[in-house]
């Protein structure tokens, strides 16, 4: 900030000097008008020219302290506008930083995020897959127990289908070989074990 004032010193003083020039310029138009004009000058251009020196000498001399305040005033005013664009450029290179990490911060989370979300479905997904194995268990199992219980259907049922044609079978053999005297003679152990 101070090289910048500098800066606006050194203008001004090379103003003030642009203008010393220009009064001086025309100060010397003026005595070199009158030197070259030599016979043929008149009272009148004299005075012309000594008019304008004087009108000179008096606007410079009136106008060089409102003007230089004026300048003062304004190399001031874009001073202080300098200052407070500095300050608001800091202002908002904070502000930039501080939304620079922020959006790191936020890039973080997301990546937090999306890392708890892919490790919630893989726990999701092992915990379907045993769910679904328990369930195939499960199922075997009943299946193995359906399966055992219908062979065991299937035998009592051939068992009694078995006994009741071999009862049969062994009526009709009975029958065939039985006589009457064989007939007697069980009739007779029986009434023997119901008394006995």
């Amino acid at each position: 900030m101070k090289i910048a004032a500098v800066g606006i010193k050194t203008k001004k003083l090379k103003w003030i000097g642009a203008m010393t020039a220009v009064v001086a310029f025309f100060v010397l138009f003026g005595a070199g008008a009158v030197w070259a004009a030599g016979a043929h000058w008149q009272a009148t251009d004299s005075y012309r020219v000594l008019n304008f020196v004087v009108l000179s000498l008096i606007i410079y001399f009136l106008l060089r302290k409102p003007a230089g305040q004026f300048f003062r005033n304004r190399i001031k005013g874009i001073a202080q506008e300098l200052e407070d664009l500095e300050s608001r450029k800091t202002a908002v290179e904070k502000q930039l930083a501080d939304y620079n990490h922020r959006l790191a911060q936020l890039e973080k989370e997301a990546e937090r995020i999306v890392a708890e979300y892919v490790q919630q479905g893989e726990d999701a997904k092992s915990r379907i897959l045993k769910a679904a194995e328990a369930a195939a268990d499960k199922l075997k199992e009943q299946a193995r127990k359906n399966i055992e219980y219908e062979f065991n259907q299937a035998r009592s049922e051939l068992q009694e289908q078995v006994v009741e044609k071999a009862l049969a079978r062994a009526e009709q053999i009975i029958k065939q070989k039985m006589t009457g005297t064989d007939q007697d003679r069980l009739v007779d152990e029986y009434l023997e074990k119901v008394v006995a």
